[in-house]
């Protein structure tokens, strides 16, 4: 399984030890679906669907699903809904994409490949004025350092990487959002498909979410 360092979906512990609400949830599917050797490798978001693609791993992280992204892989059932949201400056007035969009001198931060690009074109941010990044701690780097003025990624993953130093950063939830599902191997997808509709929404299934931040509608 590939997983990032995005808390709180996937990241590595201090011990090396893979955890977050993605990866417990993939590690009880699987053992559902009778897989009992499970390897998890830490890649950049960018690489996570080509390799896939390639067999260097037969599962991903949770990732929003979408028309382009079903054009080049299988998705498991949907695992989570959360919202998008910004990383700013506490001295910066942006709350939304149309904010970023309305001023000229404005530059957005988010990672290679994921959706926030397209929302934050969508709203009218000029590809020239978003930049991107490699990881999420990249991009959280660059509005500290004042390269960029905000950074996109999940509402929840933000706050969660705001629990790392930086006071001087605040989060902005936006009512932007989709449902998230692994991306998986054919191979394995009708299996991983019948163990999640039997773990999602049970009592353990909400209480690992809820420990992770994450509320039971997003569950």
């Amino acid at each position: 399984m590939a997983i990032l360092d995005e808390p709180p979906f996937c990241w590595r512990a201090a011990d090396g030890r893979a955890t977050g609400c993605d990866v417990e949830v993939a590690t009880v599917a699987l053992h559902r679906a009778g897989v009992s050797d499970i390897a998890f490798v830490q890649v950049d978001f960018a690489d996570l669907l080509p390799g896939l693609q390639e067999d260097r791993w037969q599962l991903t992280t949770g990732l929003f699903i979408t028309e382009a992204r079903r054009q080049l892989v299988h998705f498991s059932r949907p695992i989570w809904t959360v919202p998008d949201g910004l990383i700013v400056r506490r001295d910066r007035p942006y709350q939304s994409y149309v904010d970023i969009a309305a001023d000229p001198a404005a530059r957005l931060a988010v990672v290679t490949g994921q959706v926030q690009g397209d929302s934050a074109r969508a709203a009218g941010v000029p590809g020239e004025r978003i930049v991107c990044f490699q990881t999420q701690v990249e991009t959280v780097r660059a509005v500290r350092d004042g390269v960029v003025d905000a950074a996109a990624s999940t509402a929840i993953g933000n706050r969660a990487m705001l629990e790392r130093p930086g006071p001087e950063l605040t989060v902005v939830d936006l009512p932007i959002g989709a449902d998230g599902g692994f991306a998986v191997a054919p191979a394995l997808a009708d299996a991983l498909d019948a163990a999640l509709d039997g773990y999602l929404g049970t009592a353990e299934h909400r209480a690992v979410m809820t420990r992770y931040g994450l509320s039971p509608a997003g569950a």
